[in-house]
């Protein structure tokens, strides 16, 4: 099936002001997501996830490269996109209290999506009430504000806001970073829910490789504004093949005393500034298994079997970590468990 977005050498410059430098944010990531298929971006803060995501909804301009939705060119700003494509590609915020207006009521916030696509006031109800419905608030809610519900409740606010429009893509930027344990839960139990009966296509960004690990199909590593590997995610979990995934993996931290993460590649340094990115690797000065090359060229993606992309000359000799992958899934089992997390991985 073709691919729902199309990502092509992906640039993103942002200038210094009274400088000549620019913040390298995005080095030429590419990547595609398939019909209702999951890609989780994961990476440490400031690896140009969230950049990612932004020039994807058309709320920034890309600097270089193509992004394709459906097949159609979308590489400018969000207000010169056809309009045939408005709501077709939808954010929620890392942030629910901050993404939604303190004066506003609920159902007027989700609602608002739909206020410049025509429809009658009645047609628009009944869409906010079936809105409701799916993401799982009383419809009594409408009238509150956001300050009178929950995190977890205003999220949802954002999710049900982000799927009145039909979106067949949808960006998720953190989505249950700000929320606890039980509403961590919640929020990815209803995510695969609405996929399952939407088909919707996702990006979910996030640090948080436990959460990623249940949702995604797949997964794109970010290391300083590049993708460094990429491929299924159970692949990916089970053999991570570059240093710096091997490095993010190993440093979960697992909530349960029996459990933990061993890796014998440990990373040590300091990142490089991305105002001022070396020459070859970006990970050279930080990896124990660098050599010379690593530090004159930059690696090509090169795919180890079925779609799993890397970007490192020595990813033979990065050793198997299956010890992480049976950690991963005595985590999973644990959280099944405890926070009723009862659907595991999606189907592929």
């Amino acid at each position: 099936m073709s691919p729902v977005l199309e990502v092509e050498g992906l640039y993103k410059r942002f200038p210094i002001a009274g400088s000549r430098s620019v913040v390298q944010a995005i080095n030429g990531v590419s990547f595609s997501i398939g019909p209702g298929e999951t890609l989780g971006l994961v990476g440490e803060s400031g690896s140009g996830k969230t950049t990612v995501g932004r020039c994807i909804v058309g709320l920034i301009e890309a600097s270089a490269g193509t992004l394709r939705f459906k097949g159609a060119n979308i590489s400018m700003p969000r207000a010169r996109r056809p309009r045939d494509l408005f709501g077709k590609i939808q954010l929620v915020f890392q942030e629910p209290a901050e993404s939604l207006d303190p004066l506003m009521r609920i159902g007027r916030s989700i609602e608002e999506p739909l206020l410049t696509r025509g429809g009658s006031a009645v047609e628009r109800r009944e869409r906010v009430l079936r809105a409701v419905e799916q993401v799982g608030l009383r419809r009594e809610m409408l009238d509150l504000y956001p300050a009178e519900l929950s995190a977890g409740q205003q999220q949802r606010v954002g999710i049900a806001r982000a799927i009145i429009t039909r979106p067949e893509l949808i960006v998720l930027d953190e989505p249950t970073s700000a929320l606890d344990p039980t509403a961590r839960a919640e929020i990815i139990e209803l995510l695969m829910k609405i996929q399952r009966e939407l088909g919707t296509s996702y990006l979910f960004i996030s640090h948080d490789l436990s959460t990623v690990r249940f949702i995604s199909h797949r997964i794109a590593v970010m290391y300083l504004g590049m993708v460094v590997e990429q491929g299924d995610a159970a692949e990916v979990f089970a053999q991570a093949r570059h240093p710096y995934s091997v490095g993010l993996l190993s440093s979960v931290l697992l909530p349960h005393p029996h459990l933990s993460i061993e890796a014998n590649i440990s990373l040590k340094g300091e990142i490089p500034s991305p105002i001022n990115l070396p020459s070859g690797c970006y990970l050279a000065s930080r990896c124990p298994l660098a050599e010379e090359r690593c530090r004159h060229a930059m690696p090509p993606a090169e795919d180890v079997g079925g779609g799993h992309l890397v970007h490192c000359f020595r990813h033979r000799d990065v050793a198997r970590y299956d010890r992480i992958t049976d950690t991963f899934e005595q985590f999973q089992q644990e959280a099944e468990r405890i926070l009723g997390i009862h659907d595991g991985l999606p189907a592929a």
